[in-house]
């Protein structure tokens, strides 16, 4: 059997899988972030560790773990958890939704190297910038600063003690060299540091350590329990519905919203704004659009109105043509494709006769159109989708599929009852790792629909990206 544990902004999830790949036990513990400051978020690295005692106990009392061999990781990406010379944390860790260091972002990449190198723009939430914050913010921590961690690099540090990373969620950093899959010496000592403040590397499909003795004991684990390298909650996400070759795509609506393509090749494109990164398997790649917020924008109108999102949405029928309302879902700034941390959300267009539905469909829209605003920038770097999956909170909407499925022009594959995201990815890595298996493994989900575009709405649909992109440019004048 095989454990995966993905760290989540919200939450902490374990699965347990037989060797069929097959669902033995879940395991859930949530997590807060603490947001002290405007465009601050962080989150307690003990936290973590709690959480992880938590599930690990919670899955010990649903199946027996003696017979597990590997556990993969998959984490948040971007956070900087900052441990001193006696591996004790310095600081809450800044997480990914964090945009305080916009200003250090743009010093770094204003240096033509770090695109250049990593292949993609120095964004505000990436960990490089947020040193660079902390030095210049809180030097007496900076200057105690021995090691920089991913949060689930500080969660592996726990359960084997060794500091260790995997390429698909150090590519995230801007101090990677995404190509050559390692660390770049300029890109560090850019910044005022070196190797030594780095985890080694390893494949997400390799063996990272072994679960220290006095866990396994504690948890029921075999004393030899291997834990795989793991990867970035996207990139094992993706090895979970095994979009791992080139054409294969899937649409995240979670927290934030993602639109990930796999690649044979490594193909950057900085300029676009799209994340170029090593996938969690050896020689493969990742390209995605990121918008940072996704059902998190729902969340939010449903507290606005006082109702949950499932109530919001299924209070709705058939799709419909946009309305005259749009929404600019940039409620914290945004990435792909605009870059702009300081940008900020608008409703726009709304009249007398915009009603609490009127306003759930135009937060879908606007949540849609940022994502073709992904798909049109993958396309510029010559990526391509021939159809996507959908995952995540959001996807549960048939609705909002059917609006992503019209406005982008692709079909929506919903797969059948059952978890493929980040700890069914992490433990099919685990299950790598341990067995010395590949992406053979890794196979796409059967799927219980598959959603077609509604033609006949294209062209309302193709009006309402328009009018969309004008309400963007307005906006963006405005901050």
């Amino acid at each position: 059997m095989y454990i995966g544990l993905d760290l989540g902004t919200s939450g902490l999830k374990a699965i347990l899988i037989d060797d069929d790949q097959r669902i033995v036990a879940e395991a859930n513990a949530p997590l807060t972030n603490e947001r002290p400051h405007d465009g601050w978020s962080e989150q307690a690295p003990q936290s973590w560790l709690d959480a992880c005692d938590r599930v690990m106990a919670a899955l010990g009392r649903k199946a027996d773990l003696s017979a597990v061999r590997g556990l993969g990781l998959s984490g948040q990406m971007h956070g900087a958890t900052l441990l001193d010379a006696a591996d004790e944390v310095l600081r809450p860790c800044i997480l990914w939704n964090d945009t305080r260091a916009h200003k250090e972002a743009a010093a770094l990449d204003a240096d033509p190297r770090f695109r250049e190198v990593t292949g993609n723009i120095v964004f505000p939430g990436f960990t490089a910038p947020k040193l660079l914050w902390v030095r210049n913010n809180e030097p007496d921590t900076f200057e105690k600063v021995s090691k920089v961690l991913l949060p689930k690099d500080y969660l592996r540090f726990y359960l084997t003690g060794e500091f260790v990373g995997d390429m698909s969620d150090s590519a995230g950093t801007s101090w990677f060299d995404t190509g050559a899959r390692d660390w770049s010496d300029d890109l560090l000592a850019a910044t005022g540091m070196d190797r030594s403040f780095m985890p080694r590397l390893v494949e997400g499909s390799e063996t990272s350590g072994q679960v220290r003795v006095d866990l396994a004991a504690k948890w029921g684990l075999p004393a030899n329990c291997i834990v795989a390298g793991g990867g970035g909650d996207n990139a094992a996400s993706a090895i979970g519905v095994g979009v791992v070759k080139a054409g294969q795509a899937f649409v995240s609506l979670g927290t934030s919203g993602v639109l990930f393509a796999a690649n044979d090749g490594y193909q950057p494109d900085a300029g676009t704004a799209v994340h170029t990164f090593c996938h969690a398997l050896p020689d493969t790649w990742h390209q995605m659009g990121v918008i940072l917020a996704a059902s998190d924008a729902l969340n939010w109108y449903g507290r606005l109105t006082g109702q949950s999102a499932a109530d919001l949405t299924a209070r709705l029928g058939a799709l419909e043509a946009p309305g005259k309302t749009r929404f600019l879902p940039y409620l914290g700034g945004e990435r792909t494709p605009l870059n702009d941390a300081a940008i900020r959300g608008a409703f726009v267009g709304l009249e007398h006769a915009t009603d609490t539905a009127a306003g759930t469909r135009a937060v879908l829209e606007g949540v849609t159109y940022a994502i073709r605003d992904c798909a049109e920038a993958l396309a510029a770097t010559g990526t391509r989708i021939d159809r996507l999956l959908a995952v995540g909170g959001g996807s549960r909407s048939r609705y909002w599929c059917e609006a992503i499925a019209t406005a982008l022009g692709v079909p929506v594959d919903l797969p059948v009852a059952g978890d493929f995201g980040g700890a069914f990815g992490a433990a099919r890595l685990g299950m790598m790792a341990a067995t010395g298996q590949g992406a053979e493994i890794a196979t796409t989900p059967e799927t219980q629909a598959s959603i077609a575009p509604v033609t006949g709405l294209t062209a309302a649909f193709e009006d309402g990206f328009a009018r969309f992109k004008a309400a963007q440019t307005a906006i963006k004048g405005l901050t």
